[in-house]
């Protein structure tokens, strides 16, 4: 069962990236949802129904969870996908080709499936639950930085900036102040591939939907990784919450840090 979950996963994951792929760089028709420059395009809308329409061909009978559409009607099916057609949108919407295609699934409450796909790059990350993470077929394992002086990190700024900018600016200073180099490539799911491949040694951002960690999550601790709220409890995709993800080494410095 999970080979032909990873199989419908990857064939519509590299589907909805050749459409992200012909889009970018064209005429956006843009709209915005509600809260702070959250943005939404004709191609996020179109990366979906093709995701969905091409799962619904092979397994009639299962539930999703997109961004763009929602939650699906329940169905009497332990199998859930999660999917994010576009993450990366505003990257999209500038013309910066850092976006991906990100889609989980979770059977019986359990992610056993993440593929990531990064169209530009042409990086197809997948995750199968106790099979490990790969790179284009390459096995992934994260970094093996011990020292939090030579860590190297990333993070997500919040969008509602001006409601919730003081708890955030509290922890990135503090991280800050250790002299770190930081980034935020504008795609969590991205941050967390990267992470899985041992790009980054840790990330943080505090607030995130099942959609856009879903796939990530199950990329990171197949290779090795460790991923749990700011409080060190295990990550619950659902309510969103906080993220805490890094290469296991340097997880409880962390944790001090943005407790």
């Amino acid at each position: 069962m999970a080979d032909r979950l990873m199989m419908i996963a990857v064939q519509a994951a590299l589907h909805a990236g050749e459409i992200l792929r012909r889009g970018f760089g064209t005429q956006c028709e843009i709209s915005y949802k509600p809260g702070f420059y959250n943005l939404v395009t004709q191609y996020d809308h179109a990366a979906e129904t093709a995701i969905i329409g091409l799962i619904q061909e092979q397994f009639p009978d299962h539930s999703f969870l997109a961004e763009e559409s929602g939650a699906s009607k329940s169905s009497n099916s332990s199998v859930q996908w999660i999917i994010d057609p576009l993450d990366g949108t505003t990257n999209f919407a500038h013309n910066i080709p850092l976006f991906c295609v990100s889609i989980g699934c979770m059977v019986d409450k359990e992610i056993q499936v993440g593929v990531i796909y990064t169209p530009m790059t042409h990086e197809l990350f997948v995750a199968a639950k106790g099979q490990g993470a790969f790179l284009n077929g390459i096995k992934l394992k994260v970094s093996n930085v011990s020292e939090f002086d030579k860590a190297f990190g990333t993070t997500g700024f919040p969008y509602d900036f001006g409601e919730t900018s003081s708890p955030y600016m509290q922890r990135l200073i503090k991280i800050a102040k250790q002299g770190k180099p930081l980034r935020d490539i504008g795609s969590a799911a991205i941050n967390l591939a990267y992470l899985a491949a041992g790009r980054f040694d840790f990330f943080w951002i505090d607030s995130l939907q099942p959609w856009d960690m879903a796939a990530g999550k199950l990329l990171v601790e197949e290779a090795g990784g460790k991923v749990t709220h700011y409080d060190g409890s295990p990550l619950q995709l659902i309510p969103e919450g906080s993220l805490l993800a890094t290469n296991g080494l340097l997880h409880d410095e962390m944790l001090g840090y943005l407790a």
